[in-house]
């Protein structure tokens, strides 16, 4: 009888969870990692991922512009967020990616270093960055479930930056 009691009271707890869980402010979002930081994008920015794509050059253009590439007859910037953010430039490795967004109707793609994978992010849990401490380009931090720190890439400030 003593354990009937208390698997209802664990059924009633994890009811609390889920109901919690479900009220959530969700979104799914992208995670991947540039300059040694894990960042996280809205899924609802994303067009696609290419890798292995061939950027064509311009000239006076700053660094971390990367040039242009043709996807599909739409010709779009490329901007490296790593050198975009300070951070040195590396080598391009086939796990170097170019992930395509749309942005206020403005479509760009982002290198980056590695794409993980698409998570759900609950927006309530996300806290802002320390204004002393902000990093261009990022306007949050969340801790994953696994311990990790993630970092929301604010999609409006790379449209509203200088580059553009």
């Amino acid at each position: 009888m003593t354990e009937e009691i208390n698997t209802q009271e664990e059924f009633v707890n994890e009811e609390d969870e889920i109901a919690k869980e479900e009220t959530g402010n969700f979104v799914r979002c992208l995670t991947f990692e540039s300059s040694d930081l894990i960042l996280f994008i809205s899924t609802e920015h994303v067009i696609e991922i290419i890798n292995d794509h061939s950027i064509t050059e311009l000239p006076l253009v700053p660094d971390y512009v990367k040039g242009i590439i043709n996807l599909r007859g739409q010709i779009l910037p490329i901007v490296d967020i790593r050198l975009l953010m300070g951070s040195d430039a590396i080598e391009y490795t086939s796990k170097t990616c170019i992930i395509v967004l749309n942005i206020q109707d403005t479509a760009i793609g982002i290198v980056v270093d590695t794409v993980r994978q698409v998570v759900d992010i609950n927006m309530d849990n996300v806290h802002p960055i320390p204004v002393k401490n902000q990093r261009k380009l990022l306007n949050g931090m969340i801790n994953m479930d696994d311990g990790t720190v993630c970092m929301s890439f604010d999609c409006d400030s790379l449209i509203a930056s200088r580059m553009m």
